[in-house]
């Protein structure tokens, strides 16, 4: 097969990849050996498991097509409430031990259970979605999420009447001031005065930030009160209470990490999602299992910006075309991410 050593030469765009709702199997088992070798791709969730309309449904979208493409086995298994880093290790090591290769976790929170795992398993490949852990058989799959979110920002800056806009966090961590960060210099470089308003749900992971669209809807209703028509959410399965609540108020919302415009459970919503930031977490999902099947498998931290498609801006919705000078803006701040000469914050 042709050898592939760059994730840039096989990331996917990111709105190549439609999302499947459909489940596989989970597994269990005990650390040791693999009883087989590269039985095909398993992923590991985060916070708010398949059904997110997001992140996690975006890496099942990658694991899907690598199975068509390669007629792999697959495996995704979903988090349980409460569990420890310790649960998290016994998973990956399931996983491993199954003869699943490469095995990818979903999100930050599996750092120190992937360390631990691949070292017992140093044969296998493993990633790891939004976050480094330093291994010779783990890929880092991290992204320019405050790109996306900067080009979010002029849209929004394009898009208020009321020259008020909203940010709601998931959790208060510094995977998620990226997202606030580009956005609100996005919002304030396009219309200077325009005020941010921002609101994160929780401290912790632990309490529910990034699976509870309750307490999205409930924060979006707390700054659509504050007069802000434009509300960009970086949070989750929480993220959905906040396309609600906006809907409900008929302000735009501006979805993450896939394309919402497109996505069947917010479909009595979607004419009030102007946009999406997107971040192709499927694609680098696909990546690493393409890497592992050309026997070249990746390694190390492997960034996914907007010059390789890795993240970007949906157009999806017709509205977005309309509104004068939004999509001319938002090009020419893709442009000027991509050639340096606009540095986009990440705290």
């Amino acid at each position: 097969m042709r050898r592939i050593s760059k994730l840039t030469r096989v990331a996917v765009g990111v709105a190549s990849l439609g999302l499947v709702a459909t489940a596989c199997g989970g597994t269990s088992g005990e650390s040791g050996d693999s009883d087989s070798k590269d039985r095909g791709i398993a992923i590991a969730y985060d916070i708010g498991g398949k059904g997110d309309q997001s992140f996690n449904d975006a890496a099942y979208a990658g694991l899907t097509k690598a199975k068509d493409e390669f007629g792999y086995e697959t495996a995704d298994i979903e988090p349980t409430e409460g569990e420890t880093s310790a649960d998290k290790e016994q998973r990956l090591v399931s996983l491993a031990r199954q003869g699943y290769n490469p095995i990818i976790g979903v999100g930050f929170v599996y750092g120190p259970a992937m360390k631990a795992a691949a070292a017992k398993y140093p044969d296998i490949t493993f990633g790891i979605v939004d976050a480094e852990v330093k291994s010779k058989n783990v890929a880092s799959l991290v992204f320019a999420e405050e790109q996306a979110s900067y080009l979010a920002g002029v849209a929004a800056a394009k898009a208020t009447k009321s020259n008020t806009v909203g940010f709601v966090g998931g959790v208060d961590i510094p995977l998620i001031h990226k997202f606030e960060a580009g956005y609100k210099q996005g919002v304030e470089d396009t219309k200077p005065g325009v005020q941010v308003v921002s609101q994160y749900l929780t401290q912790t992971a632990e309490e529910g930030g990034f699976s509870s669209p309750d307490k999205g809807k409930a924060a979006a209703e707390g700054q659509i009160e504050k007069k802000a028509d434009v509300l960009y959410a970086a949070a989750g399965l929480s993220g959905q209470g906040v396309i609600e609540a906006a809907a409900k108020a008929k302000v735009w919302a501006i979805g993450v990490d896939s394309d919402q415009y497109k996505q069947a459970a917010l479909a009595p919503y979607k004419n009030y999602i102007l946009t999406s930031a997107l971040k192709d977490v499927g694609g680098a999902v696909y990546a690493l299992a393409k890497s592992v099947q050309d026997d070249k498998p990746l390694t190390g931290t492997q960034i996914f910006d907007l010059k390789v498609n890795g993240v970007g801006l949906s157009e999806a919705n017709p509205e977005y075309a309309k509104i004068s000078g939004l999509k001319a803006a938002v090009d020419k701040a893709k442009e000027g991410i991509i050639d340096g000469s606009i540095k986009v914050k990440t705290e």
